[in-house]
C-alpha cells in the first residue's frame, strides 16, 4: 500500500494523524520541555525532507491537486460489493479514485486487490471513514482535489430495514445530506447518486419507467426516495451537474475473477438471493428459504429484473461521461425483462451444478411482487444497453469467484482507525 503523505505541514504539526495507505493512525500525545518539542519539529522537518524525495510522496500529491485531462471520482462505499466493482472499471478507464469507507459492510482485502492492479502513483488511495462524521469528511474534501463523487455508500437490505429504520433513515439520507454538504463546501459540482428501484414501491403497471409514481413500502426505499429529493431540490440552486441512477436487483462479479460478492456471516439472512443460492450450493446452508411463494405472479414466487454488476457499473461511468452542468438525468439501470425468483433457482442449479434444496416460508415484510425496468431513456440518452442478460452464465461467472474464494475475501489483516 502506497504510503499517504497528504496531510500539511500545519496538520502534522497538531499531531492529529498520520495516514499510510490510507489508514489513519492516532498519533499520542506528547509532553515534555520546549527542548524536547524542538527536537520532535526537527525529526518530522527532516522526515518531510526525505519523504518529499521519494516517487510515493509525489505519487500521494496527486490526490490534492486538478491536473488536466485526468478527473478524479471520490467513491463512497468503494469496499462494498458494487462500489469495488465500479473503481474497477474507472481504474481501467484512467480515473484516479479515492475511495472513503467505514468497512461496515465492505472489504479492505479488495480495496488491496485494486491497490495491487493499479500501483502506479496517483491512480489510487483508500480513506478509512465513516460519512456521517460531517468534520472528517470536510477534511477529507480540503486535503484532496475531488472533480466527481459517485456516491454507493449504504446500507441496502430491505428486510433489515423494516427492522432497524432508524438506523437506514440515519445512514442513507442523513449521510447523503453530509456529503452534499461537503460537495457545496468544497466547490465539487458533480454527482452520481446510486439508488435504487425500491422507490418505485410496487407500480400498478409494468414496467416501470422514470415517470412512474415513487410509493416506496419499507425504510429502504422511503430513505433513497429521501436522499433523491434531498439532491435534486439542492441541484436547483446551483449549477451542479446530477444523475440518479435506479437500480435493480444485482448479481455477477467480475468476469475475469478478481473482484466477487462476499457479506459478512451475520448480514445473509437479509442479503441477495444469489449469495442464499450459492451457500446452500457449498452446503453453508441446509437449503434454499424462498420467502413468499403465493404471490399473484405466474408461478406464485416475486417477480424481479436481475442486472450484471459489470453492467451495473457502465452504466454509472457512461452517466459520469455524460454529465452536464445545471442537468439532472433519472435512469432506471435494469435488463427490461422480469424474472421469477423460480426462474432464478433453477437458473442458480444450472450454474452450480447442484440440486439445491427448496423451502417456501411466508412472505417477507416490506417485500412486493413483481418489479421490472424500462430501460429505455438510459438506452436513448446515454446509450447504454445491459450485454449480460444471461441469468445461467452470470450466476456461472459469481460462483467461479465463489468456489475460489470459500472464506469470501477473508477476514480483515488490519484494523484502521477513523481519522
Amino acid at each position: 500500500m502506497m504510503l499517504n503523505f497528504s496531510r500539511t505541514r500545519s496538520q502534522l504539526r497538531t499531531n492529529k494523524s498520520l495516514s499510510f495507505g490510507g489508514m489513519d493512525y492516532a498519533d499520542p500525545k506528547r509532553k515534555g520541555s520546549v527542548g524536547k518539542i524542538l527536537v520532535a519539529a526537527a525529526l518530522i522537518a527532516f522526515c518531510l525532507l526525505m519523504a518529499k524525495q521519494t516517487p510515493t510522496f509525489n505519487s500521494t500529491s496527486h490526490f490534492s491537486c486538478h491536473e488536466p485531462g485526468v478527473t478524479h471520482v471520490l467513491v463512497t462505499g468503494g469496499a462494498g460489493y458494487i462500489g469495488s466493482h465500479a473503481v474497477l472499471r474507472l481504474l481501467k478507464d484512467s480515473y484516479r479514485v479515492t475511495i472513503v469507507d467505514n468497512l461496515s459492510r465492505g472489504n479492505l482485502a479488495a480495496v488491496r486487490i485494486l491497490q495491487g492492479l493499479f500501483p502506479e502513483p496517483g491512480r489510487l488511495q483508500f480513506i478509512y471513514a465513516d460519512l456521517g462524521d460531517a468534520t472528517a469528511l470536510n477534511k477529507i474534501f480540503s486535503e484532496n482535489a475531488f472533480d466527481a463523487v459517485m456516491h454507493f455508500a449504504a446500507v441496502a437490505y430491505v428486510g433489515e430495514s423494516t427492522l432497524e429504520p432508524l438506523r437506514y433513515y440515519h445512514n442513507i439520507t442523513s449521510n447523503t445530506l453530509v456529503v452534499l454538504q461537503a460537495m457545496a463546501a468544497h466547490g465539487v459540482k458533480t454527482l452520481i447518486y446510486s439508488s435504487t428501484c425500491a422507490t418505485y414501491g410496487e407500480p400498478e403497471k409494468m414496467p416501470i419507467t422514470e415517470e412512474t409514481p415513487q410509493l416506496p413500502i419499507n425504510p429502504y426505499g422511503k430513505a433513497k426516495k429521501m436522499a433523491e429529493d434531498i439532491i435534486l431540490d439542492f441541484s436547483k440552486t446551483t449549477d451542479m451537474a446530477v444523475m440518479i441512477l435506479r437500480y435493480f436487483n444485482v448479481i455477477g462479479s467480475d468476469p475475469e475473477g478478481r473482484l466477487g460478492e462476499a457479506p459478512r456471516p451475520e448480514l445473509r439472512e437479509h442479503g441477495r438471493i444469489s449469495g442464499a443460492c450459492f451457500d446452500a450450493a457449498r452446503g453453508i446452508i441446509s437449503g434454499l428459504k424462498v420467502r413468499g411463494g403465493d404471490y399473484n405472479t405466474t408461478d406464485g414466487t416475486c417477480i424481479r429484473d436481475y442486472i450484471d454488476v459489470t453492467d451495473l457499473v457502465d452504466a454509472h461511468v457512461k452517466a459520469l461521461e455524460k454529465t452536464e452542468p445545471r442537468k439532472v438525468g433519472i435512469y432506471n439501470v435494469g435488463t427490461g425483462k422480469g424474472r421469477s425468483v423460480k426462474e432464478f433457482v433453477d437458473a442458480c442449479k444450472a450454474a452450480t451444478g447442484v440440486d439445491i434444496e427448496v423451502e417456501y416460508l411466508s412472505r417477507r415484510p416490506g417485500d412486493y411482487a413483481e418489479v421490472y425496468s424500462d430501460p429505455t431513456k438510459i438506452r436513448l440518452e446515454l446509450n447504454w444497453t445491459a450485454r449480460f442478460t444471461d441469468l445461467t452464465e452470470s450466476l456461472e461467472m459469481a460462483w467461479r469467484w465463489q468456489k475460489a474464494h470459500r472464506d469470501g475475501y477473508g477476514p480483515p489483516t488490519a484494523t484502521p482507525r477513523v481519522i
